[in-house]
């Protein structure tokens, strides 16, 4: 066993053995490889990834006065310098809202599609808003597949009965009310301070799509 090598017996090992040699390369390059990214991690990338935060409060100022186009100017470079960092994914979340805004769904979906966080309610609305998304463009089917998705996605008051209600009201434009009355029934029985809070009288719509 190597433990029980004298330094002198290693040395030999190494200079005349040419598979400890080069075992010995690997094992080395590869603490070597870990030291590297933790110290890159720890020293780079956490200060970095913090820091990314901070940028897209500029683009949430020209959001909340509704200056679109200036929110898209700002948010652009920001994604781009910042992908992969938590400041990063938040900003191509909002910009894939300034898209829809202006109606721009494609660019929006490929956005949405792009959004990778840990944060649940911001994965969970990156979802629903894909559906929303194909929804304006009139592709029913797939809103419906997303939005059963987002749906499912986590198990909550808000979100979930929410994207169950749109997915029953694309239903209803497929003219799949058996499904639509499902969904709503779901929030009815699963969900039901959803329908209050929101005005929402559920049994309206249920005994609309009813197939009695």
């Amino acid at each position: 066993m190597i433990e029980n090598l004298s330094l002198d017996e290693l040395k030999a090992n190494f200079n005349n053995n040419k598979k400890f040699k080069f075992g010995t390369y690997i094992v080395g390059g590869l603490l070597a490889a870990l030291l590297l990214f933790f110290v890159y991690r720890q020293l780079i990338w956490v200060p970095a990834n913090e820091k990314s935060n901070d940028g897209w409060w500029v683009a949430m100022n020209y959001i909340s006065k509704d200056s679109t186009d200036q929110a898209i100017k700002v948010l652009v470079p920001f994604v781009k310098n910042n992908d992969g960092k938590t400041g990063g994914e938040i900003g191509q979340y909002l910009l894939a809202t300034q898209y829809m805004k202006k109606g721009e769904f494609r660019k929006a979906l490929k956005n949405l599609e792009g959004v990778s966080i840990d944060d649940s309610y911001i994965r969970v609305f990156s979802i629903g808003l894909q559906g929303d998304c194909y929804s304006d463009m009139k592709k029913y089917d797939k809103a419906l597949e997303i939005y059963l998705q987002a749906a499912d996605a986590q198990e909550n008051e808000l979100t979930a009965p929410m994207y169950l209600f749109k997915a029953g009201l694309v239903a209803e434009k497929l003219k799949k009310k058996k499904d639509a009355e499902a969904y709503y029934t779901r929030i009815r029985d699963d969900y039901p301070s959803y329908a209050s809070q929101n005005r929402i009288e559920i049994d309206k719509y249920i005994a609309r799509v009813s197939t009695k």
